[in-house]
């Protein structure tokens, strides 16, 4: 195949050439997450001929992603995010090697992972999963770009180039109450631009040129089409290393017990458990419990006297995010008989109304 004709728009670029064209097919790519941001990341890189790119996301096609996550089809419904992604870059360019790991990312894989790449995107719309990231790329010195939504606006940066400050320097508090896309809502433009930003930030990066965002961050609003870049200083306090990080992740693992909603039917109306809701008291869908409360992510810690540290608890959300924070939460304050219910109330409602329909159940 003719990579000089594949590649020739660029090519002719004085800042590109032969000689930019050979760092892109040598240089390897870690993309976390193949959702919206990843879904804009991938085929430009991939277009452009970063040799190798490393996708990670244990996560299925849903019909509610189609929405933002173009590179899907409606007949990959219920498909791996990461095999219908490496399925694209084929048939979009044959000559990029695509790793699909249809993994979570964690502190067990992250480090092995990043090893093997020049560059990891944060693809992601999880906070805890950022300071992993940015955590991990420490530890094995690796440039983090990264990429977040909120509603009509995003932000993009590069954290760890050239020892440059960190996501930690930016968010030195790990704030766990903030919104993900499917609680917050998204459309679709937002992820598309923020995740072309990300892409122009690695391709800088690997040809070296430009001025890549390191110590700034870009804050895009596409409402009104305004942006600001904000300077940032590294803070030489935090330092991580791998001992540091194996403490530190190892240390948190209470890990998080999900249960389905469906094995828990029965224990509605129980005065024995307690079903926590800890979403914000505006949204839906409503889901009452005789034997339920309601005290959102945000109120908990100083609310946490509402709540039997010997009871049966079992915590939702919208979609089982918030969840999870809260019933680590909650693990750390000595709960011991707490459980998040996987899907939140989105998948409550849906087998509610099943069961009401079938006469199974009767709220």
């Amino acid at each position: 195949m003719n990579t000089t004709a594949r590649y020739n728009r660029q090519i002719i670029l004085p800042e590109i050439g032969d000689s930019g064209q050979e760092k892109l097919t040598k240089a390897k790519v870690l993309i976390i997450g193949a959702g919206g941001l990843g879904a804009a990341v991938l085929p430009y890189l991939a277009a452009a001929g970063v040799g190798e790119i490393g996708i990670v996301d244990d996560d299925v096609i849903e019909v509610s992603n189609l929405q933002r996550q173009v590179i899907y089809k409606s007949s990959a419904v219920g498909k791996y995010k990461v095999e219908e992604a490496k399925l694209m870059v084929s048939e979009l360019n044959p000559l990029v090697k695509v790793n699909a790991i249809a993994e979570k990312l964690s502190a067990k894989n992250a480090i092995d992972l990043f090893e093997d790449y020049d560059i990891i995107v944060d693809a992601t719309d999880n906070i805890a999963i950022k300071y992993l990231i940015n955590d991990a790329c420490l530890v094995v010195n690796k440039p983090m770009v990264y990429g977040s939504i909120f509603r009509f606006q995003g932000q993009v940066s590069v954290f760890n180039y050239k020892n440059g400050p960190t996501y930690r320097c930016l968010y030195p508090d790990e704030n766990i109450n903030a919104l993900n896309c499917e609680d917050a809502g998204v459309i679709g433009i937002s992820v598309g631009i923020i995740g072309m930003l990300q892409a122009n930030e690695v391709i800088k990066m690997i040809l070296e040129i430009g001025e890549v965002l390191s110590s700034k961050i870009l804050v895009y609003n596409i409402l009104n089409n305004e942006q600001q870049k904000y300077d940032f200083e590294k803070n030489t306090n935090i330092v991580i290393d791998k001992s540091t990080f194996l403490e530190k992740y190892n240390a948190d693992k209470n890990e998080v017990e999900e249960v389905s909603f469906e094995e828990i039917l029965t224990e509605i109306n129980n005065d024995e458990v307690l079903f926590l809701d800890v979403r914000n008291n505006d949204e839906i869908p409503k889901i009452n419990f005789k034997n339920g409360i309601q005290i959102p992510l945000i109120n908990l810690e100083n609310e946490i006297e509402k709540l039997n540290s010997n009871q049966t608890i079992y915590v939702f959300c919208q979609s089982g995010i918030r969840s999870k924070k809260a019933t680590e939460l909650l693990q750390k304050k000595e709960f011991k008989k707490v459980k998040s219910i996987s899907g939140g109330a989105l998948v409550m409602r849906q087998l509610l109304k099943e069961k009401k329909n079938s006469h199974e159940f009767t709220n």
